[in-house]
């Protein structure tokens, strides 16, 4: 897990904790104590490995069944393409494909970042911070309750509730 502060302008500076599953599959047997309360999912691809693209929807899946968020449709995803430090000739997918994946699922936030040489890392993860303060402000105010309980019921019993 690892743990930072980003420093938001329009909001009070948050704190990050991300839970790194590493792309492997021994860890999805973890994944409802790694998911469950999460307020965004970060999706990250290799773009010179065409595996690692290609399982995506089933990372994005996956997270949804194990974190089962109140409204799977709406959840924040953001992609991420990284290691395009490595240079355009071993580049496997390129940015058009991944932007067409990302808006043909919702429009889902993506950026090709290197963690090497720290390229968009930072912008990254402030719109990570900002699609998880949105979802857990949305939760925190959207009162959690989908079927309302009607209080003011008339009843016949002469007082008697029961």
């Amino acid at each position: 897990m690892l743990s930072s502060s980003i420093n938001l302008a329009s909001a009070h500076i948050s704190q990050l904790q991300l839970w790194d599953t590493a792309g492997q599959e021994r860890f999805q047997s973890l994944g409802v104590a790694f998911y469950r309360g999460a307020d965004c999912c970060v999706l990250v691809y290799d773009v010179n490995t065409p595996k690692s693209f290609d399982t995506l929807d089933s990372w994005r899946d996956e997270f949804l069944i194990q974190a089962s968020p109140r409204d799977p449709e709406s959840f924040p995803f953001v992609v991420l393409g990284n290691k395009v430090d490595v240079g355009d000739d071993k580049r496997a997918i390129s940015t058009k494909r991944a932007m067409t994946y990302c808006q043909s699922r919702g429009g889902i936030p993506y950026f090709e970042v290197s963690a090497k040489d720290n390229t968009n890392v930072e912008q990254a993860f402030e719109v990570v911070a900002r699609n998880a303060l949105a979802m857990e402000e949305q939760e925190e105010y959207g009162g959690g309750f989908e079927d309302p309980i009607d209080i003011n019921l008339d009843n016949d019993r002469d007082g008697c509730a029961c």
